[in-house]
């Protein structure tokens, strides 16, 4: 296989990015997520749902911790903008839930209904709702958005817009232009303008909160390159933030950090949460 994704083929590309091709067992992964996840929203029942616009998938579920004026985490799920929803991914919060964290779970339309410029808007809305959600409580906590894969990528691109206080963005996607080359591209239908205007990448803020860039060990080589360049870019501008490498992880066991409450990556979240 070619080091460069540029002179690779269409299969030999989307294979570059295939993650559940990539991890025997994946499918069943994600299942006992859901199954996990079920069962964390029947016991956390009192937010579900709540709409931030009109539209069906247009809901987020919000789990409180308990504590007064708790750090938010906003959570997105991932499925390359294309699969999963937001009850799939409710057992996430229970890490950062028993550190003392508020979850949401932020849901989003998938493609191909929505273009990637649409899911990025939604976002940006389900976010704006929380800070709104937060002022009929009269008061402002801190925000710290996050997601993995696809999620990832939303997560950056809503921190580099001044969207959230600190970001958390795991197993991302920061530029976009490899993924118009793949398979992937049958659904999303990325065009030129949307590749370089949503590519957190090729955006970074004059100024940001922290971001932590999170991978794990194990994941497919171009997944690792986009998120060590993302982390090189971000520091280069001189941005605060860290790289976050999680030994003996693929692309979906780095999640078991997370919904631990002594995980690597719930130890990131509640450091961010802490400012």
């Amino acid at each position: 296989m070619p080091d460069d994704w540029r002179q690779m083929d269409r299969a030999t590309l989307s294979a570059a990015y295939d993650n559940a091709g990539a991890v025997a067992g994946s499918a069943q992964k994600v299942a006992g997520w859901r199954e996990r996840s079920a069962a964390f929203r029947q016991a956390h029942p009192d937010e579900l749902d709540l709409a931030y616009g009109t539209q069906e998938r247009q809901t987020l579920d919000l789990f409180r911790c308990g504590g007064a004026d708790a750090p938010l985490l906003a959570f997105l799920h991932g499925g390359y903008w294309q699969r999963n929803a937001k009850e799939g991914f409710a057992c996430m919060a229970e890490g950062p839930l028993a550190r003392g964290l508020d979850v949401a779970l932020i849901g989003y339309t998938l493609a191909p209904q929505a273009t990637m410029t649409r899911i990025a808007d939604e976002v940006g809305a389900a976010l704006a709702f929380l800070r709104r959600h937060d002022g009929t409580r009269g008061t402002a906590r801190r925000l710290v958005v996050s997601g993995w894969s696809a999620g990832g990528h939303l997560a950056a691109l809503a921190l580099s817009r001044g969207q959230a206080d600190a970001g958390l963005a795991i197993s991302g996607i920061f530029d976009l232009a490899p993924i118009r080359g793949t398979i992937l591209n049958d659904a999303l239908s990325l065009t030129a303008e949307e590749i370089d205007a949503l590519s957190p990448i090729r955006h970074l803020p004059a100024a940001s909160g922290p971001l932590v860039v999170a991978y794990g060990a194990e994941e497919l080589p171009e997944l690792r390159r986009q998120s060590a360049e993302y982390h090189a870019a971000w520091s280069a501008a001189g941005l605060r933030g860290s790289l976050l490498r999680l030994a003996s992880h693929d692309h979906f066991s780095v999640l078991g950090e997370l919904m631990r409450p002594d995980g690597a990556l719930t130890e990131a979240t509640v450091a961010l949460a802490r400012g």
